[in-house]
């Protein structure tokens, strides 16, 4: 990895996800990248066999890139909960079951700290990362990380963001990413705060990757 290699044209996102390709395609828009997703270009999702964010990032990268012949951006992220060890940690997705279900990941993980009496704030900590890689086809990669610590709420609050959000209140906050705007949870500065674990590791990527 030279770190001096830069983007510009069309980039692929190594997503299937909706919610993910909305928040990148925001983060790229000020950039002047033409985004195209996995999922529009008929791709398949390559199997996370990763056992960290980043070798999952740079695997679902690395296979965008060669498929399409095309720099691609992929993103690996989840929710660890400090009192399930971690958990759902890479395994975030998943815990959704098939049909990517995140209000049963979201009461399971309920479920499963109402049973080790983790009721007050200080042992509902958790934190949320994204990891992101940038790969192209001669499999020259960079990647980066972002996190943002907070506390676990329920019931759930708020109809904004995806996944696991309305349950993440970040430290400093009253709200939960559910309950913020796009620009008040990932919105880069100087307009936003960069608040996010995937804006936090978008930031550190920019600065290597985008001009």
């Amino acid at each position: 990895m030279t770190g001096m290699r830069r983007l510009s044209g069309t980039i692929v996102i190594a997503t299937h996800n909706a919610g993910k390709l909305k928040e990148m395609r925001e983060l790229l828009a000020p950039y002047g990248l033409t985004a195209v997703s996995a999922g529009e270009l008929g791709l398949p999702e390559p199997e996370e066999t990763g056992v960290t964010f980043a070798e999952n990032a740079a695997i679902k990268a690395l296979a965008a890139a060669k498929a399409a012949n095309l720099p691609a951006f992929a993103d690996d992220s989840g929710v660890c909960v400090a009192a399930l060890g971690g958990d759902p940690g890479i395994y975030s997705a998943r815990w959704g079951g098939p049909t990517k279900d995140f209000d049963f990941a979201m009461r399971t993980i309920e479920d499963l700290l109402q049973k080790k009496g983790a009721t007050a704030p200080e042992d509902r900590r958790a934190w949320f990362v994204s990891a992101l890689c940038v790969a192209w086809p001669d499999e020259e990669t960079v990647t980066v990380e972002g996190r943002v610590d907070g506390t676990l709420v329920w019931p759930p609050r708020g109809p904004a963001g995806f996944g696991y959000d309305p349950m993440f209140q970040p430290d400093g906050h009253e709200r939960t990413f559910g309950e913020m705007s796009p620009e008040e949870k990932h919105g880069l500065p100087p307009q936003g705060l960069g608040l996010s674990h995937r804006a936090r590791a978008f930031i550190a990527l920019a600065e290597t990757v985008l001009a």
